[in-house]
């Protein structure tokens, strides 16, 4: 690769202020979830823009969007790119729309330089990757790495009983292309980091290596119910009470597991839920991190162990939930090396980095050689309408995957 290429940041730019502008909040977030009326208005407006590109669009069953740019050679696998459109009920206006939009301008660009590639391009969009309205997350990318079964999946409601097949042939995404992985050359994702380290390091590029394993688990603990006031503290099974121990002992596990592991508890209900009762039972989510499977392995063994402990000292059951397993992830070192040379043909700093979120390319690269690319995000806020991106960072994650993609096609 002799020569680096640049994109049209100001064309960069625009399209992703006008993006955020559909599902915009009052302070200044997005909220598209995922298969609703403004997800639609979103990939309505995606595939306008790619068919004014010369693109031909594909739909599959299970609503992910396929925009190819024709190659040289229409017989060889593509290589890949994109992310997603939908976003969390208070989301940002970067997550997952970066990488779909730089793909797109890399399109753009190329289309400009009259540069034709050997292989094919194609910009995806992957449906709810957020799993913020249907769980689980990443269903699109699931289903078309065969994770997840197409028809079960189809069937998935969400909290108001609305069946995510129904919804999308509702706002007109149940595609007839067949919703299986399809032979791809290589598959770039450009994503925001979504944590601090880039710019707490002043680096430029991330070099996305693997993403962080993680397992999700509902804890359930049950106690007795009993009035708040005659009932002595030493007499009671109270499950708030196993609670606090347990993930004092959990806290205290992770910690010994610096700087990689990860323990987060998003959702704590205590039933019957009111002031004057000792609650019966305690649900609480967990979440856990590791971006080595041994290590992740481990965490979760001691976790089992510590609950068994607990609640067997404090007189409660425990029961214990597996959710959601997704085992770590060591991206492909051919597309690694083609976003680290880009980068710093580019003139850019550059950091190996591993990704604590999950992301469609976790799935994705069981059936495609996979990297991806970071850039940096104000103070590492995520999931947040307070999520910010500089141009300048979209704009340098968008030269590295144009010249990574040029490499690998």
């Amino acid at each position: 690769m002799s020569k680096m290429f640049r994109v049209n940041g100001d064309r960069l730019w625009r399209r992703l202020n006008t993006m955020a502008a559909v599902g915009k909040t009052p302070n200044g977030g997005v909220c598209r979830l995922a298969l609703t009326d403004i997800d639609k208005a979103g990939r309505d407006l995606f595939v306008e823009w790619c068919e004014a590109a010369g693109c031909s669009v594909a739909v599959d069953q299970i609503g992910n969007i396929f925009a190819r740019r024709p190659g040289k050679n229409n017989e060889l696998s593509p290589v890949l790119t994109g992310s997603h459109l939908d976003s969390q009920p208070t989301g940002g206006r970067f997550d997952g729309v970066y990488g779909v939009l730089a793909g797109l301008e890399v399109i753009e660009t190329l289309n400009d330089l009259g540069i034709e590639t050997e292989s094919p391009l194609e910009v995806v969009v992957w449906t709810n990757e957020e799993g913020a309205r249907f769980r689980p997350a990443m269903a699109g990318s699931g289903v078309f790495a065969g994770v997840f079964e197409l028809h079960e999946t189809l069937k998935i409601s969400d909290s108001q009983g609305l069946g995510l097949g129904e919804e999308l042939a509702r706002i007109g995404y149940a595609g007839e292309a067949p919703a299986t992985a399809m032979p791809i050359k290589a598959a770039i994702e450009a994503h925001i980091e979504q944590g601090p380290i880039l710019e707490e390091s002043g680096t430029d590029i991330g070099v996305v290596v693997g993403v962080q394993g993680v397992k999700w688990f509902m804890l359930t603990l049950t106690g007795v119910e009993v009035h708040a006031g005659p009932t002595p503290m030493e007499l009671r099974r109270d499950p708030v009470l196993g609670a606090v121990r347990i993930l004092e002992k959990l806290y205290g596990l992770v910690s010994l597991r610096k700087p990689w592991g990860r323990i987060t508890f998003g959702c704590i209900e205590t039933s019957p839920g009111v002031f004057n009762t000792v609650p019966h039972q305690v649900k609480i989510s967990i979440d856990i991190r590791h971006p080595v499977q041994d290590e992740l392995e481990e965490l979760c063994l001691s976790l089992q162990t510590i609950i068994t402990e607990l609640t067997a000292s404090l007189g409660l059951q425990g029961h214990l939930e597996e959710l959601w397993d997704s085992p770590a992830v060591r991206f492909d070192p051919d597309c690694i090396n083609a976003v680290r040379q880009a980068a710093i043909a580019q003139g850019y700093s550059v950091k190996e980095i591993v990704s604590g979120a999950g992301h469609d390319s976790v799935y994705l690269s069981r059936v495609a050689p996979t990297s991806m690319i970071f850039i940096p995000c104000e103070k590492g806020i995520s999931h947040n309408e307070a999520e910010n991106v500089s141009k300048e960072a979209a704009v340098n994650g968008c030269n590295v995957l144009l010249n990574a993609m040029l490499k690998l096609a």
